[in-house]
């Protein structure tokens, strides 16, 4: 192992193997479920050491989202899975304030109620299926680990790790995405 990690201190080398046996353990874990994926497995694990999000693109059937679900429960992460269509809102995502009254007071409170991209892995699928508006609802999310609805800024728990898919025979009924969300993803895979 002395000679992959160079000449770093003792304790560099040891934790560099952990890192490579925990990877290994992963990738194990998954292909477990998934098979004939490992390539992907790989590339998605890099990204989340790297800290980076990923664009997914394929055609139905490649078991996708259970590639996502099966990574997330192997690294003991939160899952959380946006279908995303024509119609999906920002707040269908982000989250909306919403009045509550409370029983005790009778007063009406703003409570803040959160959505879906409150998890540490958010599986995006076919994110180009939604208007860029509704697209956009992730930038913040995506480059600054938090969310801000109604004047408030909520931080997101980290790890936060956001796989978008995107089917590339479909073209009907699409939207392209914008440049500046393009960009946020550290892997097309």
């Amino acid at each position: 192992m002395a000679d992959v990690f160079g000449s770093g201190s003792q304790d560099d080398q040891q934790r560099a193997e952990r890192l490579v046996e925990a990877c290994r353990k992963i990738r194990e874990q998954v292909s477990k479920i998934v098979v004939g994926q490992d390539d992907v497995v790989e590339q998605l694990v890099i990204a989340i050491l790297a800290r980076g999000h990923c664009l997914l693109e394929g055609v139905p059937g490649l078991a996708k989202t259970l590639m996502v679900r099966s990574l997330a429960q192997s690294m003991n992460l939160s899952f959380q899975r946006i279908q995303f269509t024509p119609d999906l809102m920002p707040a269908d995502i982000t989250g909306t304030d919403i009045i509550q009254e409370n029983r005790d007071t009778g007063h009406r409170d703003l409570i803040f109620e959160k959505g879906p991209i409150f998890t540490q892995m958010l599986l995006a699928d076919e994110i180009n299926r939604t208007p860029p508006k509704t697209q956009a609802a992730l930038l913040e999310a995506m480059q600054e680990h938090e969310v801000t609805v109604g004047g408030t800024t909520y931080r997101l728990e980290e790890p936060f790790f956001v796989l978008a898919t995107q089917n590339p025979i479909e073209q009907e009924g699409t939207y392209p995405l914008p440049e500046a969300q393009r960009d946020r993803f550290l892997f097309n895979v």
